[in-house]
């Protein structure tokens, strides 16, 4: 964006400002993608099952132990040890094959798999 911003400032100003202005265009274009890949490296996107634990989801069937549940706009097959009933509240805490592991209420904290960012 700075550098296209250079560019076009450069074709409407005079000799030896158009060569300056380009430059500081150049530099300041390298200083944006340093930033922006510092950024992109913090945050990371969750993908995959490590995403889904600690989600709240709805119960459309009930889970005793087996039955239903809807996460954003998906049904999966969920397992509830403790039970559920149709529109409870559940909290995924493992993805176990493609069944989630389920518990009643909502979990204040659910520890994380895998590497800290530290």
């Amino acid at each position: 964006m700075v550098l296209t911003v250079a560019i076009i400032l450069a074709l409407v100003l005079p000799s030896p400002a158009n060569v300056i202005v380009l430059v500081a265009g150049a530099i300041g274009e390298v200083g944006e993608i340093i930033w922006g890949r510092r950024l992109a490296k913090r945050w990371r996107p969750k993908t995959g099952p490590e995403a889904m634990i600690g989600m709240p989801a709805q119960v459309v069937e009930p889970c005793r132990p087996n039955g239903e549940v809807r996460v954003h706009a998906e049904l999966w097959a969920a397992r509830c040890d403790a039970g559920a009933d149709v529109g409870d509240t559940v909290t995924i805490l493992a993805l176990d094959g493609l069944t989630l592991v389920v518990a009643p209420g909502r979990v204040a904290a659910v520890p994380e798999a895998g590497p800290s960012d530290g």
